[in-house]
This record gives structure tokens, sequence and C-alpha cells, in this order.
């Protein structure tokens, strides 16, 4: 096996044309033979290039609204041939073969029609079956033949030519025939989950994930995991989809926090300005307010310590006076549906700080899947999209909520369901007073949920705890009174929680003993 592989002939069948002229030209000047078919070959002349169509090849006009044209043994025999095997050479000079020694193609636009919503026919129609077949082919041979299916590499294509005098070097071709099975494999992914959901299967038999490589991270977690980030082509507003305006590249754990927070601060849409803090993945301050810069002062002076060094997330731009606040601490990164001016110039300043614009708020209820590895297999859900409204929850105690505490319990539910279980969430007038997560019991949770809120309420100078007045949320029910007396015992007033203990009535007896409202939602909301 020769390292280096003369370029003779080129097949190049494309639906995205991007660089296809430019790279054409470059080829045709080395004297390469170009095929071609379809639109791809009618650009090519349109642009004064000599072209073959593969039609003449293979002695078969393209068919059947082109689903048929490359699938012919004169180009597959072309593709797989072994250049170094007699008998290979043989049966290509006794059946016309001609050798084809680079292959670049890309695939109708599958993921593109499903992205606009397209009918399920027409998405059918999409479904690329020769081109994928071409691929795989061309990067079995990869010993002969090089195949470029990404339009991010067709300047490195032409320079591994100027480099080798015409030729691919064998390094260059193995690592185009891998990028182009994830190519395939990625498609393949694509289709199947779409068939999966356009016919109401939930649990297929077999699952396909695929990836894009985003980004090249430092490291993962820890500095000694390798690391990077892979977009989905979902499109979802968020990290994946932002605009990264200033600072340093983000690492893997500012990317699994920025996510957190933005999929959180979504859940209050833009009616109202909110701000979201997080510190490793759990929210340190949540809040809303009459400005942007009243909802993150108010969201900072929930735990002013963790939010030091945490990811900010705004439900709307960014703007001078909020910025100005923020730049007050060291702040990793700000995620915001944009930014104006004034903010931007400000940030300026903290070159570390990174800056983020997306387009959109990310939709917390539109339907996803999400996914855990563990030994020798993967978790697959639906995403938590339970949403629960005012009229489903049922009060359980002597006294119902008031309209004030009834608000604030709709606001605890919606963070507490973006913190880790257990998770207490302490709120008050749209504003977290003190979070509990992660924690093995319930009790523990509502015990530094209290803790942090006495401690925040001494460092702002007050007379009492935040907690005091407060409502809690519980993202799942209370399995024992304790958790729920330790909530009474910091000052709560209200209490909203799934329900479904064996010891409900006993939960529920001290909290009317308390003079507590109590409500139950039905549904939980672990996060684990």
């Amino acid at each position: 096996m020769t390292s280096l592989a003369p370029l003779r002939r080129a097949l190049l069948s494309v639906s995205d044309k991007t660089g296809l002229i430019d790279l054409a030209r470059a080829l045709d000047a080395r004297g390469v033979e170009l095929l071609s078919t379809g639109g791809s070959a009618k650009a090519l002349r349109e642009a004064g290039l000599p072209v073959r169509d593969v039609a003449e090849i293979t002695g078969f006009p393209e068919m059947m609204d082109g689903r048929v044209k490359t699938l012919h043994p004169r180009v597959h025999g072309g593709l797989l041939a072994v250049r170094s095997d007699e008998a290979h050479v043989a049966a290509m000079d006794e059946h016309g073969i001609p050798a084809i020694d680079l292959l670049v193609v890309n695939l109708y636009p599958f993921e593109e029609t499903v992205a606009k919503g397209a009918d399920y026919d027409t998405c059918i129609e999409n479904i690329d079956i020769g081109g994928p077949a071409m691929i795989r082919a061309a990067a079995k041979n990869h010993a002969d033949v090089c195949v470029v299916t990404d339009v991010e590499d067709y300047d490195a294509l032409l320079s591994e030519l100027s480099e080798n005098d015409g030729q691919t070097g064998l390094p260059f071709r193995k690592r185009l025939a891998q990028t182009a099975y994830a190519r395939t494999a990625a498609y393949d992914a694509a289709v199947s989950t779409w068939m999966a959901q356009a016919i109401g299967e939930s649990t297929p038999r077999r699952r396909a994930f695929a990836g894009t490589l985003a980004q090249t991270l430092r490291y993962g977690e820890n500095p000694h995991q390798n690391a990077a980030f892979y977009t989905d082509g979902s499109g979802r507003p968020g990290v994946a989809t932002a605009q990264q305006v200033q600072g340093k590249a983000l690492s893997y754990n500012n990317i699994n926090d920025t996510d957190a927070a933005y999929e959180l601060v979504a859940e209050f849409g833009g009616d109202a300005p909110a701000c979201a803090i997080i510190k490793h993945a759990n929210p340190c301050g949540v809040a809303t307010g009459g400005s942007l810069v009243e909802a993150y002062a108010r969201a900072f002076d929930c735990d002013r310590t963790s939010a030091f060094g945490g990811i900010v997330a705004l439900n709307r731009p960014l703007d001078g006076a909020t910025a100005a606040e923020i730049a007050k601490i060291f702040t990793e990164v700000v995620i915001a549906p944009g930014a104006d001016a004034e903010a931007r110039e400000i940030f300026a300043a903290k070159k570390n700080l990174r800056l983020l614009v997306t387009e959109a708020l990310p939709d917390p209820r539109s339907p996803r899947l999400t996914y855990r590895q563990v030994a020798g297999g993967l978790l697959v859900q639906d995403h938590d999209t339970g949403a629960v409204a005012r009229g489903d929850l049922k009060v359980v105690t002597k006294r119902a909520p008031s309209a004030q505490e009834l608000d604030d319990l709709m606001f605890a539910w919606t963070v507490a369901r973006h913190v880790k279980s257990n998770a207490i969430v302490y709120a008050r007038d749209g504003q977290t007073v003190g979070v509990g997560a992660g924690q093995m019991s319930r009790l523990d949770s509502a015990l530094i949920a209290a803790a942090k809120a006495g401690r925040m309420g001494e460092a702002l100078g007050l007379s009492e705890s935040p907690a005091k007045g407060s409502v809690v949320a519980s993202d799942a029910f209370f399995p024992f009174a304790d958790g729920l007396m330790e909530a009474a015992g910091a000052g709560v007033t209200a209490v909203i929680q799934p329900g479904g203990s064996m010891r409900d009535d006993e939960v529920i007896a001290a909290a009317d003993e308390a003079g507590l409202a109590m409500v139950l939602t039905g549904m939980r909301h672990f996060r684990h």
C-alpha cells in the first residue's frame, strides 16, 4: 500500500454548493477530470468548467425524479476497486469502469427539512440514498480514494494536493474517511430519530445519537479529562447557538452551567425581567423585578457568596445598568437574548468575562430527549416538560394560601424543578431567599436552605432571616414531617409539594398544627 495516491478523476455531487466552483476550478487547473450529476453538473457548466455527466459513464440516464443516478457498478466499481489488485484492475478494464480517485459529496438537506417542519412525504423525499452509498464505498477504499463530505474540508484538500504535487497522503485520507463515516452515521441517526417520532414510537429497539464538533475543550470537569462540545443540530436557543461576544473560550463546566442557567430563566418567558445565577448547575439566586437590574440585584442577594464566579442568565437583552452591577464581582459567563452597546462597552473592560447573546429564549415545554451514560448503556427519557397550573393545585390544609402566597408558591415551584434533588426552595415576593440542593435527605436540604437564608440576612443587615414570611417548595413529597417542621421553624407560611407519601396525612396534620397553608401538585420534579 503506497502512502501517496494520485488524483486524476473526481466525482462532485453536492446538495450544498458552497465553494463548489472554486474547488472545481482548482481541480481542473491540476488536470483532474470532473464527473458530476444533476444540479452540480449544471452549476459547473454554467461556470465554464468541463464536466462529464455520470449518466455518460453508466449508460443510464437519471431516472425516477433523480432517485436513481449513481447506483451503478461503473460508479461503485470506480470507487471500490483496489488499484494494487490485478483482478480488480482487470475487471475495470473488462467492464469499462473508470477509476474515481476523489469523491466530493454532501447529502440532501434532511435535517434542515425536518427543522423547517416539513410534512412526512417531503421529509421522505429528502432522504439521500445514492450519496451515503458512495460515501461509504469511497471511505472503505481510503487506501486509494479520497472522500470529502464537509465544505469545511475543501481548503484542507487543496492544501494537501499542493503539498504533495497533486496527490493525497494516506493519513489525510484516513482522517477524511473517519469524518465520512461519522457523517453518514449522523445522517442515519437523524432519519431514524425523526421516523420514530413521526410514527409515534417512543422506545424504538435501537437508538442512534449524533453530534457535530463545535469546540475542542481544554479539558473536562477536571484537568486530567479530555473533552469536546458537540451540537445536535436542533437549533434550540441556548449555549449551543449563542454568539460569544467576548471573553476566553468556554470550559466544559461553563457550558454545562450556562445551559442550566438559561433553561431556568426561560421559565419566566419575557413578560417580566428575570435573572438566574447558577453555580455548579444549581441556582444560588433567582428573582424577578421591575427592571433587569433589580432582578439581578434580588437574585444576587439570595446568596452573594455562591454567586462569586457564577453564571448569570437573563430573560431580556442586557442593558448598561445591569452590566455595571454584574461587573462589580467576578462572573464567569453572562447569557442573554441580546446586549446593548453600553453593556458591551462595560464588559469590554472585563476581558475574562464571557458574554453570550442568543436570538431567543428556549421553549421550556418543547419536547426533546435527554440521555445519560451508565456502564454498558444509555438512559433515555423525555425532557421534563411537565407543568402545573394554579387550577391544578389541591389545597389539603385547613388554611388556603393567600393570593400573595400563591404567587410565591408558583415561583418557588418553578425554581425547584431546576434544583438538584433533594430540592428545597424558600421564596418570597418573586425572589429566592434560600436554596437547599442535592442532599441525601430532604431534612438536610431544608436545614441548608434555612441556614443560607439566615446567613444572608445577617450579611444584608436585616433584623431577621428573609425566610421569615417566605413559602417553601419541595421537588418531591416530604417522607416525614421533620423537613416540613424545619421549614416552619425557619418562618415559612405556605408549602407546595407533590404529595404521594404514605405519611401524607401525618405531614398535612403537622402543617395544620403549625398554621401553614399547603398545596399539592401531584407532579414531582426529581433532577439527579
